[in-house]
């Protein structure tokens, strides 16, 4: 009697394991549940499989999450700075005057120079001098300013000659606003100055800051570009202009990662483009005894501005499913982009469950056998 009553236990436990094998615990959900529901009436999401021949149209679905710097409104084209700096309203001007004439009425008496420090160009692009009144000189370059303040010497002086000095204004500087290490107001030196030369000024840019994205104010619109894309290419080290402003920031986009993985955790970007298959490196890759390598899901909110729309996604919420054990779902991985704000799950295999079941089985056997004993 003794003897059934020990079966009975063991045979009852194990079917209870069996019943309960779905929910044993663990830490990722399996394919199957994460799609449950999809061929309901109202879902509330869709699914779309990750191949060579869908990456195209997957391509031309609008952005999603945080906007990067370089998606504001591109980046200014190439071009060159003025090779001198061009005189502008709030600059100022240093004049000296040599006149060896004894009558002059710009040198005192026995002075054969005199200096007149500080004119400061008027909004009319004027600088006032004695016994001349006003004379013009936004739009030159110093060198020419000189040449137009001498002639317009000439009628009271004609045998001055003039050496002047140029300090540029706010129309010469560029506000070097923050990311660097010594943010600040910088003039143009030699007529001009590129993006690359006015961080170099400033200190650059701290090694802290993760993958450096430039944002360029000017004349009201916002341009955008990271900092590595201005490396990587010399054309995007554009000449700044008067009254530009930089600002650096950090590149505030991540995805979370979820699921069998060495790491769930929120992951930021550290480049300007992460693919799908860069994202499970990053994530410390699947786990090899518990993870699905052809149930990789990307889920993905899109605006419902767009919903519906031709060749748009048909739902808001949209799943992305990946294989990891062909080639064409390896190279496509490679190919997909992540969008800031993704979740990247890695599900896991339902061969993970059995096993478990029969773990704990064979504790629940082992536990009988040593009680028989």
């Amino acid at each position: 009697m003794v003897q059934y009553s020990r079966r009975y236990v063991i045979m009852s436990g194990s079917a209870a394991v069996m019943l309960g094998g779905c929910a044993l615990p663990r830490n990722a959900p399996q394919k199957r549940e994460v799609l449950a529901g999809l061929d309901s009436d109202a879902p509330g999401f869709s699914l779309h499989v990750v191949t060579r021949a869908t990456l195209p149209q997957f391509a031309s679905w609008p952005a999603t999450g945080p906007t990067p710097a370089m998606a504001h409104v591109g980046w200014p084209g190439p071009g060159r700075g003025p090779h001198s700096p061009t005189i502008a309203p709030g600059d100022r001007l240093n004049l000296r005057i040599w006149d060896a004439d004894e009558t002059s009425l710009i040198t005192a008496p026995d002075a054969q120079v005199t200096d007149m420090p500080g004119l400061s160009v008027s909004p009319s692009g004027h600088i006032f001098l004695p016994y001349v009144d006003e004379v013009h000189v936004a739009g030159l370059t110093p060198d020419g300013a000189r040449r137009q303040v001498q002639s317009s010497m000439a009628a009271i002086t004609p045998s001055a000659q003039v050496q002047l000095e140029f300090a540029a204004g706010q129309a010469n500087a560029v506000d070097m606003v923050s990311g660097v290490v010594s943010p600040g107001n910088y003039p143009f030196a030699f007529g001009s100055m590129s993006i690359l030369n006015v961080i170099s000024a400033a200190g650059g840019v701290p090694d802290a800051l993760r993958n450096p994205q430039v944002r360029l104010m000017r004349s009201g619109r916002v341009h955008g570009i990271s900092l590595a894309a201005i490396y990587d290419d010399p054309a995007k080290d554009v000449a700044l202009q008067g009254r530009d402003r930089v600002i650096i920031e950090a590149d505030d986009r991540a995805f979370t990662a979820l699921g069998a993985t060495g790491r769930q955790e929120v992951l930021d970007f550290d480049t300007d483009r992460i693919s799908a298959l860069s994202a499970v490196s990053m994530m410390g890759g699947i786990t090899d005894t518990r993870a699905d390598p052809r149930g990789i899901l990307i889920l993905r909110r899109y605006p419902a501005a767009v919903v519906g729309q031709p060749r748009m996604p048909t739902t808001e919420r949209v799943v992305f499913s990946l294989d990891l054990t062909t080639a064409d779902g390896l190279f496509s991985a490679d190919e997909f982009a992540i969008q800031s704000g993704d979740v990247v799950l890695a599900t896991q295999s339902p061969v993970t469950s059995v096993e478990r079941v029969f773990q704990l089985l064979g504790s629940a056997f082992g536990l009988a056998a040593r009680a028989r004993g």
